[in-house]
């Protein structure tokens, strides 16, 4: 497969080492482009959920394509969210192609993005909260794996498949009030002046604009690698959201041998900072 070039590539909520991670569909996104720069957006890894006994090969996978591009010459751009916390104590580490960081800002001819993972607006992720909140994702895990056994007698009897957790993850984000989320991370942005702003956290795909009194900006969210297998791309000048197509990597060979990335970057400037909320 011919790889796609695109400038940036934002991708969260993969949550490896979790029985609901979609390793496989990851890599083979990640296989299919050409970034200049790829930002993990936090929850990349799932210390919450982490176990010695379970990390497939998959997963390592993943992790190993990353080092690749970056040895390729992508820079990459980790963003630490609360999954992945524990890597917050290393923040604002730099080392060759590769970025530590809690939030940051690029500036893409002459426009600000500010990204952020977006648990920071989660109340549920802190205090004595935060037991129940790890006690609902391994939850959450158990019943990904009960929508398996569901969807494999499902596919025996000719049904459709099903969802359950992402149903039961709608009706989280319902009770969560993602539009006070997405209005609050947008408000500070104008605030801030930029001129996009971007978060994970609540796996929810989005792009709209959020328009107040002080100004408006673009609000978009990389969604997940669990349930939507989304991603954002900045090409042709514009953030645009990707959705993995199943069909596109069916005959996709997995140890194909990949070229060596060739990196243009005098057509486009980039600007890095890390800046506080």
């Amino acid at each position: 497969m011919e790889k796609r070039s695109v400038d940036v590539a934002v991708l969260s909520d993969l949550h490896l080492g979790t029985y609901g991670s979609k390793a496989a569909e990851v890599l083979n996104y990640l296989r299919s482009i050409a970034p200049q720069m790829l930002i993990l957006n936090g929850d990349i890894i799932d210390a919450w959920q982490f176990t010695k006994r379970y990390f497939p090969q998959s997963h390592m996978a993943v992790l190993k394509e990353v080092l690749a591009m970056m040895g390729r010459g992508t820079r990459v751009v980790y963003i630490t969210g609360n999954h992945d916390e524990i890597l917050r104590r290393y923040c604002d580490i730099q080392l060759g192609n590769f970025q530590l960081t809690d939030k940051l800002v690029i500036e893409i001819n002459k426009k600000t993005t500010w990204i952020f993972h977006g648990d920071v607006f989660d109340n549920t992720t802190k205090g004595a909260a935060k037991i129940w909140a790890k006690l609902g994702s391994s939850g959450y895990g158990c019943l990904i794996l009960i929508n398996r056994v569901i969807n494999r007698l499902m596919k025996c009897i000719g049904r459709d498949r099903v969802s359950l957790s992402k149903t039961v993850m709608a009706g989280v984000n319902r009770a969560y009030k993602v539009n006070e989320f997405e209005t609050t991370a947008a408000e500070i942005a104008i605030d801030k002046k930029y001129d996009y702003v971007i978060c994970g956290h609540i796996h929810q795909p989005q792009q709209r604009v959020v328009e107040t009194e002080k100004g408006k900006v673009m609000y978009l969210n990389s969604g997940d690698w669990v349930e939507h297998l989304t991603a954002l791309e900045f090409y042709q000048n514009d953030w645009h959201i990707y959705t993995y197509d199943e069909a596109q990597f069916r005959h996709v060979r997995p140890d194909t041998e990949k070229p060596v990335l060739n990196v243009v970057t005098d057509e486009i400037n980039f600007y890095v900072s890390s800046l506080a909320i």
